[in-house]
């Protein structure tokens, strides 16, 4: 399998570092941002072939990252994954009509599971 570029956009150390690990031991190349606005410019830089996105973040949250990508048509076909604790229908309603592929609740899912989907995803 060709390598992979993930960007994973979250302020919490330790689940980036995580997802990092597990991503990069599958051979992709792993790049993190510690809030919407470090996310876009790498994105920007970089155009990862997928996103791994929280949404409460300082600076910039993942759905203005989000309404930020929509505006860019070279940036539409990213493939977004949102992971976050916030799992209001409202906030799940907005990703998904800023046409996210997936959300996931971090308490309800376990890393490998995360993966999983992000290999499925990246595998298309």
């Amino acid at each position: 399998m060709s390598k992979k570029k993930v960007l994973i956009v979250e302020d919490d150390n330790f689940v980036a570092e995580v997802y990092s690990t597990k991503l990069l031991e599958m051979g992709h190349e792993v790049q993190i941002a510690q809030n919407g606005e470090e996310g876009l410019a790498l994105i920007e830089k970089s155009k990862p072939d997928l996103v791994l996105l929280d949404i409460l973040m300082p600076v910039m949250g993942g759905i203005e990252l989000l309404e930020e990508l929509k505006k860019k048509v070279e940036w539409k076909n990213i493939p977004i994954i949102l992971l976050t604790n916030v799992g209001e229908k409202e906030s799940i309603q907005k990703a998904r009509n800023l046409g996210v592929q997936d959300y996931l609740i971090k308490s309800h899912f376990t890393p490998a599971e995360v993966i999983e989907k992000i290999e499925s995803i990246l595998g298309k």
